[in-house]
């Protein structure tokens, strides 16, 4: 699924940080608010559906090479957390969605799970 598309689907506006690429190809999607869980994923070909906007958030994407990330629920990342996935090369859409809607909506468009180790 392309950026793009993800836009148009929730609405997010224009990327804060880093690439305005829409055109990127997005494999797999992941959603939680617990870092702990983002670190079992097996591959890093995801966007991370999350309301956690601290700069846990983008260290652990920079962990898993996780290069688009999706915040919820209307919520937006602090300066500091933006300059850090700027740092890093992660790329920050956010969105007033719910994160079930968020989920539902991309899994609706053709987006499916990302694997996870067990």
């Amino acid at each position: 699924m392309k950026v793009r598309e993800i836009n148009e689907l929730l609405n997010t506006g224009p990327v804060i940080c880093c690439d305005d690429d829409m055109e990127f190809d997005i494999k797999f999607g992941f959603a939680s608010d617990l870092m702990s869980d983002v670190l079992a994923l097996a591959n890093h070909d995801v966007v991370l559906i999350t309301g956690l906007t601290n700069i846990q958030t983008i260290r652990t994407a920079e962990m898993k090479d996780i290069k688009w990330i999706i915040f919820v629920r209307g919520k937006v990342p602090d300066d500091i957390t933006v300059e850090l996935a700027k740092e890093n090369g992660i790329n920050i859409l956010c969105t007033k969605e719910t994160m079930f809607r968020t989920c539902g909506i991309l899994f609706d468009h053709g987006l499916r799970g990302a694997e996870i180790n067990r």
